[in-house]
């Protein structure tokens, strides 16, 4: 089962059921200008991308599903699609999403879909193609956020020169599918809590409050295993820079045996007017 939790991470100002959507993973909302909360996740066939629109996040739960794009019955984007992420740039439309060829379903990599119509759920979608990255091997959950008026792309990468696992890289881009510069590799896997069943920090997502830019992570293996890491940089600080970002040095979300709940961390962030929610 996936279930689709939602949890709140400042003062309490409104009541949700959770989970909110069942047998979905990787769980990401954008609230948009139409008022409308689109939100989009991985499913358990592996071989699309959803959407679906709601006016309220528990509106969510019964909102019809679109099919907006699918896989390739051949070569790239043919394999495993996995953490689809809807964002709105520049009056444009773009997923992000992990996909690899039907050849290799693991030989994961980012890409990206691109719709100019006002409505994501009826309009065309172009493939932008493959995200270009200096480092050919295992890279999910790309994630594309602004800071101090520069646009970033982060994601998670296995890297053979720091060891085996993933971490969680950041790059400015020049356009919503092309990374510039020289990426840095702003955590790896070290505590103990990070390297269960696996060696993995993955899931990036970011929030902005007040003078600090926070960003949570998924990490060890996605079994019970599976927890929620927290690193914190200051505003003005330059995030590229591994030393900008502090490490919180216990998960902030983890799963509870004796009350059943089981942490799915691969999660966004979404602000409202009267709260931060975290999705996962």
């Amino acid at each position: 089962m996936f279930p689709f939790p939602l949890r709140r991470l400042l003062p309490p100002a409104a009541t949700f059921v959770s989970p909110i959507a069942q047998q979905r993973a990787d769980p990401h909302i954008h609230k948009h200008t139409d008022g409308f909360y689109y939100y989009t996740a991985t499913v358990p066939a592996y071989d699309r991308i959803v959407l679906r629109p709601a006016t309220t996040l528990q509106g969510l739960s019964a909102a019809p599903e679109t099919t907006i794009w699918t896989k390739h019955a051949s070569g790239d984007m043919g394999g495993h699609i996995w953490a689809p992420e809807i964002h709105f740039i520049d009056g444009k439309w773009y997923v992000y999403f992990a996909a690899a060829p039907a050849e290799d379903p693991w030989a994961i990599r980012p890409y990206v879909l691109e719709s100019g119509s006002a409505d994501p759920l009826t309009g065309a979608w172009t493939e932008k193609g493959r995200i270009s990255l200096p480092l050919n091997t295992f890279s999910p959950d790309a994630t594309t956020f602004t800071h101090n008026g520069i646009r970033c792309l982060s994601w998670a990468q296995a890297d053979p020169a720091v060891g085996d696992g993933t971490g969680i890289h950041i790059a400015r881009m020049s356009n919503p599918w092309t990374i510039s510069g020289r990426p840095s590799r702003m955590a790896s896997p070290t505590h103990a809590w990070e390297t269960k069943g696996h060696r993995v920090n993955e899931g990036p997502a970011f929030i902005s409050q007040g003078d600090k830019v926070f960003m949570t992570f998924s990490a060890s293996a996605t079994d019970s295993n599976y927890c929620l890491g927290l690193l914190t940089a200051d505003r003005t600080s330059d995030l590229l820079n591994p030393a900008s970002w502090s490490k919180k040095p216990t998960p902030v979300f983890t799963s509870n045996a004796a009350t059943s709940q089981y942490v799915q961390p691969v999660n966004s962030a979404l602000d409202r007017a009267d709260a931060t929610y975290a999705t996962a």
